[in-house]
């Protein structure tokens, strides 16, 4: 019949009408064959043992393929090799962390020792100097605050001036503007450089800094007047339409400087003066009052910076390398556990197929006796004399036989316990790679401490 099992049963009823055996069982009923003492099977007899037989080489040829099917299959799981390879990734993986440690270590450790040496500079310059406050200085968003303060300031003044210089510019707003430009840019620059790079100097503690210092507060109080003086005389020199503009501003600088005769012009003087006030103070704001302190800070918080930056980097290395590892081993250990429940389902088909065999051979020896008792039972119904003493005894089929270990299971166990004890590699590992991970961090933290105390140890010593 067709069917989907592995060892499909016989159709006898179609087996016997192929073989015409209630017909050749009557015939020979009819003709006393065969005889009474006959002791050997006859002709039909034989057909149908021959034609089960068949059934069955053919049944253990299938039989056969299935087993080598299954022996395949358990080949290709490669356990063995497996194993092997588990305990090579899971030493490469633990060997591959200690190697980027000890490489993270070693750059960390030129790192911090760079920020030792800045750190003790810093501490050098605070006592050399008498400093116990940290350094100021503008940066980020605060020191583009700064800067735009400085910028606006330039550009009012340039429209400012630009809008008093008009009247006498025979090019206009334009051309004031454009004369403004310079006051302008004179004005605010020169109290910005004279601050950062003159006044400052008498916060520093040497006489002749402070001197120096001192010399550029005078200068710049006198340049403050000057130029917005210049700048006052010029708009009412230049409203006047007089010639030679720039040398009447000379003369009446020398002979009557306060003589300014319109309070626009004074106006425009006191605009001048709190515009360069305002640059003068910003100065201070954008750097440290003390001068060099601010430097030597910022060399010291950019290495500080890069320090913690490449720390935290070779730590977000040391995670993902831990990480990946730790999941090719837990990979390794699910692919184990897919293996064996594969390889127990492989053992379990290949011994239901076996048994089925062996149940199909004990049905293969009723088919034999259903189809033999079909031919004989119409032989014995035309007899006139008994029937051969065999009719009545049934027929045993010679069975193939089985192989023991195709229904052995006992390799089971011993491959569960080589799983068992690879599983219990990996968690090992995976425990090393945890350890060594805190060992490194660990390790990270000891650079800190050791370089920190070295560095403390040399300022005491100098201050000593």
């Amino acid at each position: 019949r067709v069917s989907l099992d592995v060892f499909p049963v016989l159709n006898t009823d179609k087996i016997a009408a192929d073989m015409r055996l209630a017909k050749s069982g009557a015939e020979r009923g009819a003709r006393e064959e065969p005889a009474s003492d006959a002791i050997a099977l006859d002709d039909i007899e034989n057909a149908i043992i021959e034609r089960v037989e068949a059934e069955k080489n053919a049944a253990h040829g299938t039989l056969l393929d299935e087993i080598r099917t299954f022996k395949e299959r358990l080949t290709g799981l490669d356990f063995e090799g497996r194993f092997g390879t588990i305990r090579q990734a899971a030493l490469a993986a633990v060997s591959e962390f200690r190697a980027e440690a000890a490489q993270g270590r070693d750059e960390l450790h030129n790192l911090r020792r760079h920020l030792g040496d800045l750190e003790l500079e810093r501490h050098e310059f605070r006592r050399r100097h008498d400093l116990k406050r940290a350094a100021h200085w503008a940066s980020g968003g605060n020191l583009t605050v700064k800067i735009g303060v400085l910028l606006d300031l330039f550009v009012f003044e340039v429209f400012l001036n630009g809008f008093f210089l008009a009247k006498g510019s025979e090019l206009g707003y334009l051309g004031g503007a454009a004369e403004a430009f310079t006051f302008a840019l004179l004005n605010i620059g020169v109290s910005f450089l004279i601050a950062v790079v003159g006044v400052r100097e008498l916060n520093h503690r040497n006489v002749f800094r402070k001197l120096f210092g001192f010399f550029a507060l005078l200068l710049y109080l006198a340049l403050l007047v000057a130029i917005n003086l210049a700048l006052a005389h010029y708009r009412e020199v230049s409203a006047a339409l007089i010639t030679d503009a720039g040398r009447e501003v000379l003369l009446r600088l020398k002979t009557a400087p306060l003589a300014l005769v319109d309070f626009k012009s004074w106006l425009l003087f006191g605009l001048g003066v709190l515009c360069s006030l305002i640059a003068f103070a910003d100065s201070f704001l954008i750097f440290d009052p003390y001068p060099g302190y601010a430097s030597v800070e910022k060399r010291r918080a950019g290495a500080h910076d890069a320090y913690i930056r490449r720390k935290n980097d070779l730590i977000a290395g040391l995670l993902e390398i831990r990480d990946d590892a730790i999941e090719i081993l837990e990979e390794a250990n699910r692919d184990l556990s897919i293996r064996r429940s594969e390889h127990d389902s492989i053992l379990e088909s290949r011994a239901r197929v076996v048994r089925l065999f062996s149940a199909h051979q004990s049905y293969l020896d009723r088919a034999a006796n259903v189809l033999l008792s079909v031919y004989r039972e119409a032989n014995k119904g035309l007899r006139k004399t008994p029937p051969p003493s065999r009719f009545s005894v049934s027929y045993v089929l010679e069975k193939l036989p089985i192989e023991q270990d195709w229904l052995e299971t006992s390799a089971r166990d011993d491959l569960r316990r080589s799983i068992a004890e690879s599983q219990g590699v990996l968690v090992g590992q995976i425990q090393a790679i945890h350890a060594e991970f805190e060992n490194a961090f660990a390790s990270y933290r000891e650079i800190d401490n050791f370089v920190e105390e070295r560095t403390v140890v040399a300022a005491n010593a100098k201050a000593a």
